[in-house]
């Protein structure tokens, strides 16, 4: 069995790449169940999640040669990480032989999600984003804000970059991180105005108070909610979900797990019918996704076992080719 480390990870991904697996997962050939989803309690400090997600190849569809492989990721959520200087979230990945569900890799999990995360969102913005989009603001500046960032300048052409973070030296980090890039960086502590101006707008935040107003956003703004992972937190508020239409990676995780939309859905702001598709749906050209210039979309991410099992083939595929 291999061991890919996170830096071996980075060196065998690209987004083009992987958002190609990523559609071709979510248009078919993989079976991917709910995740088992378990709350570790804590005498001390906040809850730990735990996840387990797996996915197999399905051969009902016709689009997986052989027998494929099967694949789990094992991943666990701790928020009070931070503090401690330690990402919220800490996992692995086992790909197997479809066959002999022999182990292949045992794959950095971490590192997995940031990429297969980033990428499932700039799937999404191909469909959902203005064309000609090259405003960017990022709300938050952890460990998937560069991963978001550079997966969507891979599909829409992204000139400006606006930072805002609650902690502006961590923001500032960021900014220095991506001076390298082929887009203009900068943080701000107006964000109000910087979402106002911007084309895509996306947040990956552990966040109970909403940080993004329906009020400020502009017509045609596509709106990228990666954070908020449990019913009680939330990204976005009541009036930007009004003024949105309403697309999820998948019903089964984001409107059960993702707070952005439970909570609109208890209150009776929106009932079931407005959150409109699911990737599937757009990558098998069921939904046309954005149908209006002015259009203002919002997409809610929340994970799902599918995009890993993606992202951890593409991996044991360069692995075996490099």
């Amino acid at each position: 069995m291999k061991i890919v480390s996170a830096q071996e990870v980075d060196s065998l991904l690209d987004f083009p790449a992987l958002i190609e697996a990523l559609r071709d997962a979510f248009t078919g050939g993989v079976h991917a169940p709910v995740r088992h989803h378990h709350t570790i309690e804590r005498r001390q400090g906040s809850d730990s999640t735990m996840l387990l997600m797996p996915a197999w190849s399905d051969f009902a569809s016709g689009h997986i040669e052989g027998n494929g492989y099967t694949g789990v990721k094992i991943v666990s959520v701790s928020p009070d990480n931070n503090a401690v200087g330690l990402p919220a979230v800490m996992g692995v990945y086992l790909l197997s032989d479809g066959t002999t569900c022999e182990p292949l890799a045992l794959i950095d999990g971490q590192k997995l999600t940031l990429w297969r995360t980033a990428a499932a969102s700039a799937l999404a913005a191909g469909y959902l984003a203005p064309e000609k989009a090259e405003k960017l603001v990022m709300i938050g500046a952890g460990k998937l804000a560069p991963y978001l960032i550079r997966a969507h300048a891979s599909v829409r052409p992204i000139g400006t970059v606006v930072l805002w973070n609650r902690n502006r030296d961590n923001a500032e980090r960021l900014a220095q991180e991506l001076s390298g890039e082929a887009f203009d960086v900068s943080v701000t502590d107006d964000r109000a105005a910087a979402i106002a101006d911007a084309d895509i707008v996306s947040a990956a935040t552990i966040t109970a108070e909403p940080l993004i107003e329906g009020a400020w956003l502009s017509p045609g703004t596509h709106v990228d909610l990666v954070g908020a992972y449990t019913p009680a937190l939330r990204e976005s508020d009541d009036e930007a979900v009004r003024r949105a239409t309403l697309f999820a990676d998948t019903f089964g995780g984001a409107l059960k797990e993702g707070g952005d939309l439970v909570q609109p859905l208890e209150s009776g702001l929106i009932t079931r019918d407005d959150v409109v598709a699911e990737l599937a749906s757009l990558c098998r050209d069921e939904h046309p996704g954005r149908t209006a210039a002015d259009e203002i979309t919002l997409f809610k991410s929340t994970g799902a076992s599918l995009e890993d099992f993606a992202a951890g083939c593409l991996v044991w595929q360069r692995c075996q080719s490099g």
